[in-house]
C-alpha cells in the first residue's frame, strides 16, 4: 500500500514540477533565440555568400573591359599576345579576389568579319557539367578588324547550403565571366 501512495506522490511532484516548467518564461527568450538564430545565420551567410560572388563577378568584368580597351586602342600588340600571356594579364588584374595562379581562368579573343558573326558565339556547358574549351583561342585581329575577348572564371560556392542554388558547373563552381566585343582603332601594327 506504502509504494502505491509512494508511486503517486512521485506522479504528482512530477506532474507539478512539469506544470510549473510548462508555466515559466524564464528561458522563453533563450529557446526563441536558439529558434531564429539558425534561420537567421543561414541568410545571414546566404547573403555574404552571393555578396562576394557579385563582387567577383564585377572585378573580372572591370579588368575584361580594362584588357579589351588596352587591345582596342592597340597599347597592347596582337603580335604580343598569346593564351598565356592574356592570362597573366587578367589574371594580376584579379588577384585580389580569387586564389594564387587563378586556377579555372579561361580566355577566349578571336577576330571576326562582322559583328553578327561574333554574336552567333555561345557559351557550351558539357554534359558533364564542364565549361567547353574546345573552340577557346587566342587570335587577335589587327587595326580596325572586329574582336571578342571572353573571360571565365570556375568560382568556387564554399557555403554547403548554397551549393544546389549557386553552382552550375560540377564540382560545387559556379561559371563567372565576361565579354567585350570592339573594333580596334586605326593603330601601327
Amino acid at each position: 500500500m506504502q509504494d502505491v501512495q509512494t508511486k503517486n506522490s512521485d506522479m504528482t511532484s512530477r506532474w507539478k514540477l512539469f506544470r510549473r516548467f510548462g508555466r515559466s518564461r524564464d528561458g522563453a527568450a533563450a529557446i526563441e533565440f536558439t529558434a531564429l538564430a539558425i534561420p537567421f545565420g543561414l541568410l545571414v551567410f546566404a547573403i555574404l555568400e552571393s555578396s562576394i560572388s557579385f563582387a567577383a563577378q564585377q572585378v573580372l568584368a572591370n579588368a575584361t573591359d580594362d584588357i579589351a580597351r588596352q587591345l582596342r586602342t592597340g597599347q597592347i600588340k596582337a603580335a604580343d599576345v598569346n593564351e598565356t600571356s592574356l592570362k597573366t594579364l587578367v589574371c594580376n588584374r584579379i588577384s585580389i579576389i580569387v586564389a594564387n595562379d587563378c586556377p579555372g581562368l579561361e580566355v577566349d579573343l578571336r577576330e571576326f568579319a562582322t559583328f553578327a558573326e561574333a554574336a552567333q558565339v555561345r557559351v557550351k556547358i558539357t554534359s558533364g557539367g564542364e565549361l567547353d574549351t574546345t573552340d577557346f583561342d587566342v587570335d587577335p585581329g589587327p587595326s580596325l578588324s572586329k574582336n571578342m575577348l571572353r573571360v571565365f572564371y570556375r568560382w568556387p560556392v564554399i557555403t554547403d547550403f548554397m551549393r544546389s542554388s549557386m553552382s552550375n558547373l560540377k564540382d560545387n563552381k559556379t561559371l563567372h565571366f565576361a565579354t567585350s566585343t570592339w573594333q580596334n582603332e586605326p593603330f601601327d601594327d
